[in-house]
């Protein structure tokens, strides 16, 4: 029997009754292992998507017809949905029930996830892939906003812990998983396997999860904003992709025309003050640098293996393993060391490792071993990222009070997923690729020697910003719950929960 106490916040006893208040939950309970179970189902979703579909590319490609740009707007569509609304989704959840725009998240992520897999031309799993990213930004925070708000405090930081830890085994394990997809019952089915997962998230949300908001989020929406964002990201990706000038120069125009509205609005989806940090703006230029370079490497070099080496999608999936890997069992450690020294020294070392990894991965060519040119660049790349990742998401949290660390963090991952949407639509073009270029592994094996110093020199332009402007002592630098710092960071930081003394008004 549900009933509402004098909050607003559905109250019920599960089957073992336990308290199901937002904010009483013990991790013991069976609502607790519910919560949890919910929650990572729906965020497991959005993170596959980020790491398997870039195997499945070549397939897509050869079995829809489709050209260069057609592949890059496969990623940049639903990183362009994701990116510019994220921010409100966050709003969303915060004033109208995290659980219900968390529901409504997953349901809209599998009906693009479906449509993705059943589509019949490259235009529609465009289309498809751009309704994903809506998806996506609607459930991704609210995953971790839920635990935060349903956990009692004295297990919040387990519940966070577990989250965290199942997250990163499902971003380890999806590269495996889409190569062997695509390699048997094909590409599609990277799309469809959403589909069953969403059709037991959603009820084992309704029935176990209570809902709950924040009652101080008033005020109007910064819809218009966020189309602004949208529409700004999309005429500049369409540009690069495109190579033409028009969009670019009426992208700008309506990117000014974003910020000139954020700056005005008295409740702004990016409220600009937060720049007013140099820490934080600091640390957001190393972000951009770095997950520019990252979109980028992990577009090709998918591509690499499996148009130039002659790798299985499967194999090719299964050989970016050690990267995530790394992360997974060294980036906890990353973080305390990054508290103990400072970042400064870990977000000048961290791009500079990667950047020698990707250098190393010009080594890969046709008949390439994986032993001897493929793993050594890997794990090398994977140590960059391990010194890096942990200490860029700490240092941004510290950078801002406690009660904006959910906004703080917000805007560090849109920005780094703005970032890899610019380096997939622009590293094509700087480096010459053409539309058909991906069809020969002579002409693509080429233009990936032109691509990849780019990636590492953006890479070396992050770890300059960071040597020059990173100051944040260490002792400041543990804002967030240490267990965060396991979450894999290939796709972007991970995000932090709104502080509970976090009052925004959206």
């Amino acid at each position: 029997m549900r009933a509402e106490d004098p909050a607003g916040r559905a109250v019920g006893r599960d089957g073992a009754g336990a308290d199901r208040r937002p904010g009483d939950i013990r991790l013991s309970s069976a609502t607790g292992r519910w919560v949890v179970l919910t929650t990572v189902l729906g965020s497991g979703m959005a993170l596959l998507d980020s790491t398997v579909v870039n195997v499945a590319l070549p397939r897509i490609g050869e079995d829809l017809d489709a050209d260069l740009a057609v592949l890059q707007w496969t990623v940049n569509a639903y990183m362009l949905t994701l990116a510019a609304l994220i921010l409100l989704g966050g709003a969303l959840g915060d004033r109208y029930g995290r659980r219900r725009i968390f529901v409504l998240g997953v349901v809209w992520f599998a009906v693009g996830s479906l449509l993705c897999g059943i589509a019949p031309s490259g235009g529609v799993l465009v289309a498809a892939r751009a309704l994903q990213g809506i998806g996506a930004a609607l459930l991704t925070p609210g995953s971790l906003a839920l635990i935060q708000a349903s956990f009692h405090p004295d297990d919040r930081s387990r519940a966070v812990g577990l989250w965290s830890g199942l997250g990163g085994v499902g971003a380890a394990i999806g590269p495996f998983v889409g190569g062997w997809l695509v390699d048997g019952p094909g590409w599609r089915w990277v799309f469809l396997l959403n589909v069953p997962l969403a059709a037991l998230c959603v009820p084992v949300a309704l029935r176990h999860v209570p809902e709950s908001r924040d009652p101080a989020a008033t005020g109007r929406f910064d819809a218009l904003g966020a189309l602004l964002c949208a529409v700004a990201l999309g005429l500049v990706t369409y540009a690069l992709i495109e190579a033409t000038v028009w969009a670019g120069l009426v992208g700008g125009a309506v990117g000014v025309l974003f910020f000139l509205r954020e700056r005005r609005t008295p409740e702004p989806m990016l409220p600009l003050s937060i720049f007013a940090s140099r820490q934080f703006t600091a640390v957001n230029l190393v972000t951009l640098c770095v997950y520019a370079a990252f979109g980028g490497f992990f577009f090709l070099i998918v591509l690499q293996l499996q148009v130039v080496s002659g790798y299985s999608a499967l194999a090719a999936g299964t050989a970016l393993l050690p990267t995530t890997v790394l992360m997974l069992l060294l980036s906890a450690r990353s973080g305390e060391l990054g508290d103990r020294i400072g970042p400064r020294v870990p977000l000048t070392v961290g791009p500079l490792l990667c950047a020698a990894g990707m250098m190393l991965t010009l080594r890969i060519g046709e008949d390439a071993s994986y032993l001897t040119d493929v793993l050594p660049a890997l794990l090398i790349l994977g140590l960059g990222m391990v010194t890096l990742v942990a200490p860029l998401t700490a240092t941004v949290l510290a950078s801002v009070e406690t009660a904006r660390a959910g906004i703080a963090s917000g805007i560090n991952n849109a920005a780094a997923r703005a970032a890899g949407l610019i380096a997939v639509a622009a590293l094509p073009l700087l480096a010459g690729m053409g539309p058909e270029a991906y069809r020969s592994a002579a002409e693509f094996g080429e233009t990936f020697r032109r691509a990849i110093p780019m990636c590492a020199g953006v890479l070396v332009a992050g770890a300059l910003i960071a040597w020059w402007t990173v100051r944040v002592p260490p002792k400041e630098a543990e804002v967030c719950h240490p267990e965060c710092k396991v979450n894999c960071g290939i796709a972007a930081p991970p995000l932090e929960p709104p502080a509970s003394g976090d009052r925004r008004h959206h």
